[in-house]
């Protein structure tokens, strides 16, 4: 019988490798805004970047920290507004 005898085939997968940063586009998409308020919020000094020359790298980690922040003032502050 011709084909592939699948005991004797070994797939490998490869290791993830870590998201540690994104581009724009990724962290705009994540955050759920659009690229343009990202960019806005950016040059504002915002939202946490990274900038070296023309590359601007929006880091994970700072990100999600950044926006567990925001949310515990919007609700401080929703709190506040219900007293």
């Amino acid at each position: 019988m011709i084909g592939a005898n699948p005991t004797n085939t070994t797939i490998q997968a490869e290791p993830e490798t870590p998201c540690l940063s994104m581009r724009a586009r990724e962290a705009a998409k994540a955050i759920g805004i659009s690229e343009r308020t990202l960019w806005q919020w950016t040059e504002d000094g915002y939202v946490p970047h990274i900038r070296r020359g023309k590359i601007v790298l929006y880091p994970v980690d700072a990100l999600k920290d950044w926006l567990k922040g925001e949310t515990q003032k919007a609700i401080a502050e929703d709190n506040k507004n219900k007293n």
